[in-house]
């Protein structure tokens, strides 16, 4: 399927400098660009390869100023990387669904199937499982019993979804993720460590993402929530009884220790981790390897570093940090003329 770049445009309120009628058919990066593709220029870093890209259309920026004239067709937009975004959110729903239910799936005889739904091989189904409509199901994911799953959801292969859990609609989970996997309860005895049931539940609310090989532990009681919009990126741990805030995002290798409640639209970078039974408020920038270990202050907090502290104060411990061997021969020479002028007296 072809596009103009006036329908492109006109698709996202954009502005064309160049050919109107100049057509693509993918899409490309635009160090990598090809006669066919549209890519886009977000990152000033990557300006160079503007004026020699193949590309046959460039998204840009409204305020991006170029040295010098290129081959490309433009579309000036008011945000390149939001616009690229729309249009591969148009690409991927145009792409063709799998449906129906492979003979070699086991469903359980008390499940509910919605409308169009795709099951694939060894995919297992359990007992008294709600499927929504246009829901896809890949090969060898494991559905325990009396799961409910919504509309037009997408659970890749090798997903468990433990028995009892609640997937809202437009729900995506990545390959090897596990939900609803016992929390990480146990109790101190003489003789070792008592085991403590976990008989809670894992609910993931609307238009939740999951990456790849994520952990989501059912509560101990309640439920474990992951509300409307969030999105978490591969190899996460959310333990037992935590709840994260709408649109909330997350980096990889993030690990949240059991009942941590993360506040809405917060951002968390990668390899950061938070103690248990904190509250971290809506719209908390998080950075990467923060170690955050209490509530923190309010709307809009930046923290870093561990314990994690205000960008400031941690930059210059940072300076500082880096002149302590400096700092601390320093320290010993002035210890050693102190002892030889006591000496002398």
């Amino acid at each position: 399927m072809e596009f103009t770049a006036k329908q492109i445009a006109d698709f996202i309120g954009g502005r064309v400098e160049g050919d109107d009628n100049a057509t693509v058919h993918t899409f490309s990066k635009i160090e990598e660009g090809t006669k066919g593709s549209i890519t886009f220029l977000s990152n000033p870093k990557y300006t160079q390869y503007i004026y020699d890209t193949k590309a046959s259309i460039v998204l840009v920026n409204n305020d991006v100023v170029l040295d010098h004239p290129v081959e490309a067709t433009l579309i000036r937009v008011e945000n390149a990387y939001e616009c690229v975004a729309k249009l591969l959110q148009l690409y991927a729903a145009s792409m063709p669904k799998k449906k129906g239910i492979d003979p070699l799936a086991f469903v359980s005889p008390t499940a509910k199937i919605g409308a169009d739904v795709y099951i694939g091989a060894f995919a297992y189904i359990g007992d008294g499982t709600t499927v929504g409509d246009n829901t896809q199901i890949y090969p060898h994911t494991v559905v325990g019993d009396g799961v409910s799953i919504g509309n037009d959801c997408l659970l890749y292969p090798n997903v468990t979804i433990y028995q009892g859990c609640r997937l809202g609609n437009d729900v995506t989970i990545h390959a090897g993720s596990v939900i609803g996997a016992d929390g990480f309860g146990f109790a101190p005895s003489q003789e070792g460590y008592d085991k403590i049931p976990q008989i809670g539940i894992v609910v993931i609310e609307d238009h939740v993402e999951i990456g790849a090989n994520t952990c989501v532990d059912r509560s101990t009681m309640g439920k474990t929530v992951l509300h409307k919009g969030v999105k978490i990126d591969n190899l996460i741990q959310v333990a037992h009884n935590c709840e994260i805030g709408e649109n909330t995002v997350m980096s990889a290798q993030v690990g949240l220790a059991g009942s941590t409640k993360i506040g809405a639209w917060c951002m968390v970078g990668g390899q950061a981790g938070f103690s248990g039974h904190i509250h971290v408020a809506d719209k908390t920038f998080i950075g990467a390897q923060a170690g955050v270990i209490s509530n923190t202050k309010g709307n809009g907090e930046q923290l870093i570093g561990s314990p994690a502290i205000e960008p400031k104060g941690f930059f210059k411990s940072s300076a500082i940090f880096r002149k302590l061997p400096d700092m601390y021969r320093e320290l010993n020479m002035l210890r050693k003329e102190l002892d030889e002028l006591k000496k002398q007296k």
